[in-house]
């Protein structure tokens, strides 16, 4: 959820995560196995183009600003993260012999370790929507001062081969404790896997 002053944009964010996972079935029961390993998460908050997110803000809270109709603003504005992952997930394979023909499921966690969060806003724009700079000015923010540095989330898939659909949820804020409203994350997705 995002606080009641801020207006998310293009009604959905993305993300994108690659991770390299080792399984190792269970002896007694092939259908079960546990799988561990790493990887890197990308995540992207997309916000109304009158909004200024305010990273290097000397504040207390991270500044969510949004400006009125006749004020020159940026036409696309994201926060973006960089994350480092380490998930863990107990498995379950309806044909074991042949992943690739397999009903499958999954639940686990990850714990994730930020590296960078930004935002980036592109196309400084005046109050008629003309560009000032030209459609390829961008102006970029870098600080992890209000965001949580360790992230902590369950995870769920469900799929068939090698498609899976997946649900992510963040346990803990994205913003720290006292730096700014409460928002968690949930985020659901395809996942392309060799498992």
């Amino acid at each position: 959820g995002a606080p009641d002053s801020v207006k998310l944009g293009g009604g959905t964010s993305r993300h994108f995560n690659v991770y390299f996972l080792y399984d190792k079935p269970f002896k007694s029961n092939q259908h079960y196995s546990l799988a561990f390993g790493g990887g890197i998460g990308t995540s992207n908050i997309f916000f109304d183009d009158h909004t200024v997110v305010d990273l290097k803000s000397n504040a207390a809270t991270l500044p969510f600003r949004h400006l009125d109709s006749t004020a020159s603003h940026f036409s696309k504005v994201k926060v973006g993260q960089i994350t480092l992952e380490a998930p863990v997930e107990l498995r379950y394979y309806s044909n074991p012999e042949n992943p690739s023909k397999s009903w499958k499921l999954a639940a686990g966690m990850k714990v994730g370790l930020l590296l960078k969060a930004y935002t980036k806003s592109k196309n400084y724009v005046d109050r008629y929507g003309s560009s000032i700079y030209g459609k390829t000015y961008v102006e970029k923010q870098i600080d992890k001062r209000f965001f949580n540095t360790t992230d902590i989330s369950l995870t769920a898939r469900a799929g068939y081969g090698m498609y899976s659909l997946h649900v992510d949820y963040l346990t803990n804020g994205v913003l720290r404790d006292g730096y700014g409203a409460a928002m968690n994350k949930i985020s659901i997705g395809l996942v392309i896997s060799g498992l």
